[in-house]
């Protein structure tokens, strides 16, 4: 298929091939695209389909190529994390497309010339003149065929992901309406502040509204300062969480004589709504939020972000015997990626596409195998969250940064126990950690620093 020429250029690309790409965000459709020139281009998509123009106008994302930023880690610029947030933006709204533009290495000059613009930028000059120094416009790139492939994919109409109004200008003139244009605002690398604050000054790039407190957090920084009470205490609780990039923590509720539910299993409304709050807070801040199959199994939870603004964390079962219902909420509905850890003989029945599937060597799951798996899918920050056995499985192992314990103020008698750990012969061998304490309504929270 090719598309028509773009409007003003006479560039055409023409559509080569089409597959699926699962990822940590889920599982996006990809269509390759061959430019006129040569130059090759995919498109990721959720929810675009050729025979239908969107009701809603989609999420699209422009996104430049940049070897050092996407592929490296890069943080003389916020180019990876750009992407990494867009895909995670689209895949949570279920609607939208990012277009990986290739041939606009440093914005448009190529690889070896950004990297001399990088030399030059080392001794002081800024990303703007390092361009002009080398005989080059301070932007060179064109959307030409990022036009005709949004046209291919039956897109005239759109919301653009960018801080950059110059993106919105171009693809105007090319034809595709930006009924609206929502900034990229992602956590800044601290070796991109001066580049960023030169697009702000000299490329009419948007500056980040004023952040929230809470915003913040949710965007990785820790604020320095707190107007009110309430963003005190949210800067003091889970400041400290924030500023440690990968970490495994732990959270459960039990009442004061140490169970999480009744004996018939009863455990629903067992914490207070401040205490069900905090779930959620310590959800939006992490990248993923582990429970055991018994947990899916007893209450079907959806481990998602609902009490607070934040986004979803992947969800990850512990499943060693795939004995998880295959009509469980995190196994059917596509809120947010799941993933599905189960054992090298487990039987797993076809699965929706929000759901990966792991197999581990063994059906042991030890905390540390399941760790290192989760961080080799980019997942740093970790809650497990449940139950009982897994949470105490995690602590006994040594794999946990921080442990928050609420108790409620009720005695159940017998039930389904909560933490257990490994017993201590001696009260002064008993480890002893440093520990912060919350009162959350009626609940206290006390909040172990385990390593």
């Amino acid at each position: 298929m090719t598309a028509s020429p773009t409007p003003g250029t006479g560039e055409v690309v023409e559509r080569v091939v089409e597959t699926v790409l699962p990822t940590r965000h889920g599982t996006f459709r990809m269509v390759g695209y061959l430019g006129y020139d040569g130059t090759e281009h995919v498109a990721l998509s959720v929810g675009v389909h050729d025979d239908a123009v969107p009701d809603v106008p989609p999420l699209v994302r422009l996104h430049s190529e940049c070897l050092t930023g996407d592929g490296l880690g890069s943080w003389r610029c916020d180019c990876g994390v750009q992407l990494d947030a867009a895909l995670a933006r689209i895949a949570g709204e279920g609607l939208g497309v990012l277009v990986y533009v290739r041939g606009h290495e440093g914005r448009g000059i190529g690889l070896l010339e950004k990297l001399k613009a990088y030399r030059l930028q080392d001794a002081g000059v800024d990303t703007v003149d390092a361009n002009l120094a080398l005989g080059h416009p301070s932007d060179a790139r064109d959307y030409g065929q990022a036009a005709a492939i949004l046209a291919d994919l039956g897109l005239p109409r759109i919301r653009l992901m960018s801080s950059n109004p110059g993106k919105e200008e171009a693809l105007a003139a090319l034809g595709i309406q930006v009924v609206e244009r929502t900034g990229m605002f992602v956590p800044e690398p601290p070796d991109s502040v001066f580049y960023l604050h030169t697009k702000r000054a000299r490329m009419r790039h948007d500056a980040p509204p004023e952040a929230s407190v809470w915003q913040e957090l949710l965007d990785g920084r820790v604020p320095v300062s707190a107007s009110s009470s309430e963003d005190l205490q949210l800067v003091e609780r889970y400041g400290p969480l924030v500023a440690q990039p990968t970490a495994v923590v732990a959270q459960m509720a039990q009442s004061l004589d140490g169970f999480i539910a009744t004996r018939s299993g009863d455990g629903a409304g067992l914490s207070g709504a401040a205490d069900h709050e905090h779930l959620h807070r310590l959800r939006a801040l992490v990248d993923a939020v582990v429970v055991g199959a018994g947990t899916v199994v007893a209450d079907d939870p959806q481990l998602t972000v609902r009490e607070v603004s934040g986004p979803h964390p992947t969800r990850v079962v512990l499943d060693p015997h795939a004995r998880v219902p295959h009509d469980a909420t995190v196994l059917v509905e596509a809120t947010s990626p799941t993933l599905w850890l189960v054992g090298p003989d487990a039987q797993v029945p076809g699965v929706a596409d929000h759901v990966t599937v792991l197999r581990l060597p063994t059906t042991d799951f030890a905390p540390a195998e399941v760790v290192a798996t989760l961080r080799a899918r980019g997942l740093g920050r970790v809650l497990v969250e449940g139950g009982g056995r897994t949470v105490s499985r995690f602590a006994d192992a040594g794999e946990l940064d921080r442990l928050y314990v609420t108790t409620v103020p009720v005695l159940l008698g017998d039930g389904v126990p909560g933490l257990r750990v490994q017993p201590a012969s001696q009260i002064g061998d008993a480890p002893r950690h440093p520990s912060r304490r919350f009162v959350l309504g009626d609940d206290v929270c006390t909040e172990l620093v385990m390593r």
